[in-house]
């Protein structure tokens, strides 16, 4: 058996007199981040210190009693130059996020852990399910952020004469709605869809557009725009901008110009409500981005999939809502439905075209590659 050549995200040494603390902690930044394996009775610089007895039984307790919630371990031990040594196995978590009985909670940082900070806690919480970005109140902006003609279109659906109410029942509609909280800020959800200029309070509310002149992002650039403004907007504005830049290709035959099957608007329109609506509005400083190159267009979403999400599901229609009241909201304005079904249709037509389709979860970032 050769044990890996050296340390990083996914492999830990560590040699017999490692603690059950620490131990318990390298446990639950792996199980936070996407699993790995810990090493005993290797050192830091890979030399064979090997076990004196075995600690299955130890790590299989640490496992049970001091990570919460309880993980189930893996443990194999093996002989390498002579002496024993054991590997344990972590899983991803599908628990996220996990904690030691200190409550600390760690994440794998390259090939070290450290104590998660407020962010990549949200970003942990977002993705168990446990905790929704979209309904925070943003406290520096006020009811006069939001767009109180498009709040009335938005009611004229349920036939409320929004426009006709008492100011007190405008405001009892608008925080029924979620679209102020109880504070009566503007909640996330609430400004990205009604507000006036949401990116003031919200930079990392956009999409970013570019357009390649051939298939990598060293080409020269033949587009580019940013889309600012309620997700509606920015959604109608972009698949624009696609339809704008999107080479038809065609063929002749006998003098007459034949085009090429091509993907419907939906498809397009699909994936970038997808983006918007399932991002991590936690992540600062990273757009959507719609990259078109010559063989291909690229969909990238800041955050990863949730905790009960796999991309094996993606296709065949599970259905997730970091955001729900953005995917409500989204909804009833006619954007989407919550039936999963958008991603198996841009699946479906794809393969019905005979292109390529990729679905990438890595890194701090979803991925949808379409092939042209």
């Amino acid at each position: 058996m050769e044990i890996p050549k050296s340390e990083n995200q996914y492999i830990e040494f560590k040699n017999e007199q490692v603690s059950a603390r620490d131990l318990a902690e390298e446990i639950v930044a792996f199980a936070n981040y996407e699993g790995g394996e810990i090493w005993l009775g290797v050192e830091d610089d890979r030399r064979i210190g090997g076990l004196s007895r075995s600690y299955e039984e130890d790590v299989m307790n640490i496992g049970r009693t001091s990570v919460i919630p309880p993980l189930n371990l893996k443990y194999r031990e093996y002989s390498v130059e002579n002496k024993q040594v054991a590997c344990i196995t972590i899983p991803k978590g599908v628990d996220r996020p996990y904690y030691t009985v200190r409550n600390r909670y760690y994440i794998r940082v390259g090939s070290t852990k450290r104590i998660a900070s407020r962010e990549e806690l949200i970003c942990l919480f977002q993705a168990s399910g446990l905790f929704h970005y979209d309904l925070i109140e943003l406290e520096t902006a006020s009811e006069r952020d939001l767009n109180y003609s498009e709040i009335a279109d938005y009611f004229t659906r349920y036939q409320i004469h929004f426009t006709e109410e008492s100011e007190d029942e405008k405001r009892r509609l608008i925080r029924a709605s979620d679209i102020l909280g109880k504070l009566l800020h503007p909640t996330v959800g609430g400004l990205l869809i009604f507000g006036i200029t949401p990116e003031r309070y919200l930079p990392q509310a956009g999409i970013a557009f570019a357009h390649f002149k051939g298939k990598e992002i060293d080409a020269d650039l033949l587009d580019k725009k940013n889309f600012c403004g309620p997700l509606a907007r920015q959604v109608d504005n972009a698949l624009a901008a696609i339809k704008a830049n999107l080479p038809i290709a065609s063929t002749l035959q006998a003098a007459k110009r034949i085009e090429s099957p091509h993907y419907s608007d939906k498809v397009f329109r699909e994936l970038l409500v997808n983006a918007c609506v399932h991002r991590n509005y936690s992540v600062i400083g990273s757009q959507i981005r719609v990259f078109l190159f010559e063989d291909r267009i690229e969909f990238m979403s800041p955050g990863r999939l949730p905790n009960t999400v796999s991309i094996e599901k993606l296709s065949v229609g599970t259905s997730y809502a970091r955001n729900p009241l953005l995917v409500r909201f989204m909804e009833n304005l006619g954007y989407m439905d919550k039936l999963g079904r958008g991603l198996p249709m841009v699946y479906r037509e794809a393969k019905k075209l005979n292109r390529n389709i990729e679905f990438i979860d890595k890194g701090e970032e979803f991925k949808v590659i379409l092939g042209l």
